[in-house]
């Protein structure tokens, strides 16, 4: 008996159980993946996690459309997943060292100190620590198989690296960047009279040459004053319109005028400008390589999957398990 005769037979035999009384059905069967199933309490519960995730993270049109692409893929998602697992058993891939240790560093990165703490945490959110452990190996085993059936066998070499780069230079552009330092002088705490007052008292000692940042210090407000006036590094685009305008102009150490800003008024002092560049291929080289491996891999993964598929028995028997009640 050929494998999908073999499995024919399975998948009508399920579909017989989902025929039987409803008293007699433990359980119903969504869809049957070569020697093994989907059932519905599982689809059901995929789905309950990816929408509590959705939701807490988007809402509106985004979730809405986000939502509608995981209802719409879900089936193949939980298909495809299956089909790995089964794939992993029979390359008897073994995960185990790797989910404990993925385990402890996850455990050292979260500040968890030992087991009871980490459970405590999941409990918090609905897991159990088996179920939680069983998905990070199911993930291992499933990444496992994909690297071993694609990933290891794709190379970049390094005519495509340049090729790519030669052709996409502009990608590699840096915008101009700005290292500013700034006085602000807040117009919320003052009257008008006394904002003026300030602002004339730190041009007049500025003009007599004392350090700007030490100005900053002793007359400035907000972040800045502790800062001692160093506002940081910005690419152009990165300021604000007005800001942006008026640093764009000054060369290396020029001042621009008193700046009105919500709150309050800035001084701003262009410390160092780096002009515009295309970074140099070498600065590029392993952002070019992951991008290129990325792009195989995907394709690669989409064609293994494919065939995975075809060579395999599948059958969905409810192809809308969200209707079921």
């Amino acid at each position: 008996m050929n494998r999908i005769k073999k499995y024919v037979i399975i998948g009508l035999f399920l579909s017989v159980c989902l025929i039987l009384p409803a008293e007699e059905v433990i359980e119903a069967i969504v869809a049957v993946v070569n020697d093994g199933y989907i059932s519905l309490s599982d689809y059901k519960e995929r789905h309950d996690v990816y929408y509590q995730i959705l939701s807490s993270q988007l809402q509106g049109d985004d979730f809405s459309k986000q939502y509608a692409d995981i209802k719409e893929n879900l089936m193949d998602m939980m298909v495809t997943d299956l089909l790995l697992l089964q794939e992993a058993r029979a390359m008897r891939i073994d995960v185990t060292q790797q989910v404990k240790d993925q385990i402890e560093r996850f455990k050292e990165q979260n500040g968890f100190t030992n087991d009871d703490d980490l459970v405590n945490a999941l409990n918090q959110q609905g897991m159990t620590l088996e179920g939680w452990t069983q998905d990070f190996e199911n993930n291992l085993l499933r990444q496992s198989v994909l690297f071993s059936e694609v990933g290891r066998a794709i190379a970049v070499d390094d005519s495509e690296l340049v090729g790519y780069y030669n052709q996409n230079r502009e990608q590699f552009r840096q915008p101009e960047e700005y290292t500013l330092k700034a006085i602000y002088v807040s117009s919320e705490t003052r009257t008008d009279d006394e904002v003026e007052a300030r602002k004339t008292e730190i041009d007049e000692k500025i003009a007599a040459g004392e350090d700007m940042s030490a100005l900053a210090a002793e007359y400035g407000d907000g972040p800045e004053k502790d800062a001692q006036g160093d506002l940081g590094i910005f690419k152009k685009g990165e300021l604000s319109p007005n800001l942006e305008q008026a640093v764009e102009g000054l060369g290396t150490g020029g001042l621009t005028s008193w700046i009105q800003m919500p709150g309050g008024w800035y001084l701003i002092r262009l410390e160092e400008k780096t002009e515009s560049r295309i970074m140099a291929f070498e600065e590029v080289r392993e952002s070019i390589e992951r991008k290129l491996y990325e792009e195989k891999n995907q394709a690669g993964v989409e064609k293994y999957l494919g065939e995975l598929k075809k060579q395999s028995f599948i059958k969905i028997l409810i192809p809308n398990p969200l209707e079921i009640r």
